[in-house]
């Protein structure tokens, strides 16, 4: 006889009686539930995991705004970081909103407050891919073509690549490309451009390409107040000084200005000095002598 055999056989008639009790179906006490069980919502279900898709052709599937690499519902999460990072940033000079009906499109304008291109008000718009973070580099294109050295002529995109040759998820960001594209106008670079009479000009006659780049402002300046190129309630848009509606509002940010600085010299007037007028030695307020 098998010897296996005996010791399993066995084995099993030795069961304990608790287990014996359990197996044949005896009710088990358990302690009450105080509270529901917290479920999770469902997952969409063209939702994936968080990681590269295994091939090449799922990545494709971007036209009708699905993410095949990255989930819509993880993609919604991804790109409101990238916005909350790009207000801590507190870029000069640069706003942006993301759009209503897609938030894979963001619009801004970026204010130029000196240099060659100063006064300079240049609206824009950011594409972002359907498949942020795993896929290129977002595209910055200005509404009108500015006359630079690294934005092009006819359809105004800024050359973001060269500073953005591989797009790497956790690395980049959006407000990257936003201080990339406020700094190109005070740090011309003229290699490889997309504008090459612009870089030559630049090279060869500053001049000339001083006047072209006053002209480019005002042709964009001129242009300010025509309604966005894409309808979208939160499109940003400028109108003209209007007293009835804008006198109130700066008289209410003058206001909390004024405020603000009194704050802050009550403060400076109560508080304790670290040098004294007219002197460089150290000292903090005389203590008065109580009487005996």
């Amino acid at each position: 006889m098998n010897t296996f055999w005996n010791m399993s056989t066995s084995s099993a008639r030795k069961r304990p009686e608790t287990e014996e009790k359990a197996l044949a179906g005896e009710p088990k006490n358990s302690p009450p539930r105080t509270a529901p069980k917290k479920q999770l919502p469902t997952i969409p279900k063209n939702a994936v995991p968080m990681t590269k898709p295994a091939s090449p052709a799922l990545s494709a599937q971007s036209t009708n705004g699905t993410h095949a690499s990255y989930g819509p519902f993880y993609l919604e999460y991804s790109l409101l970081a990238e916005f909350t990072l790009v207000v801590k940033q507190k870029l000069p000079g640069v706003y942006v909103q993301p759009s209503y009906q897609s938030a894979l499109m963001w619009f801004g304008v970026i204010f130029i407050r000196h240099g060659l291109y100063q006064d300079g008000v240049f609206k824009f718009t950011v594409y972002i891919p359907d498949n942020y973070p795993d896929g290129d580099c977002p595209r910055l294109v200005f509404d009108l073509p500015i006359f630079h050295p690294l934005v092009d002529p006819v359809s105004g995109e800024l050359d973001v690549k060269r500073a953005f040759a591989k797009w790497r998820r956790n690395h980049n960001h959006i407000w990257q490309i936003l201080m990339y594209a406020r700094r190109v106008f005070y740090k011309i670079d003229t290699t490889s451009p997309l504008n090459p009479e612009a870089a030559v000009l630049y090279e060869k006659d500053v001049q000339l390409f001083k006047s072209k780049v006053v002209d480019s402002v005002k042709l964009c300046s001129s242009h300010l107040f025509d309604p966005p190129k894409i309808e979208d309630p939160y499109a940003i848009s400028f109108s003209p000084w209007n007293p009835a509606i804008h006198d109130e509002a700066r008289e209410k940010m003058l206001s909390q200005k004024k405020s603000e600085d009194s704050q802050c010299k009550n403060m400076q007037v109560s508080g304790l000095s670290w040098v004294k007028p007219g002197s460089v030695e150290p000292f903090s307020k005389e203590e008065k002598t109580l009487p005996t």
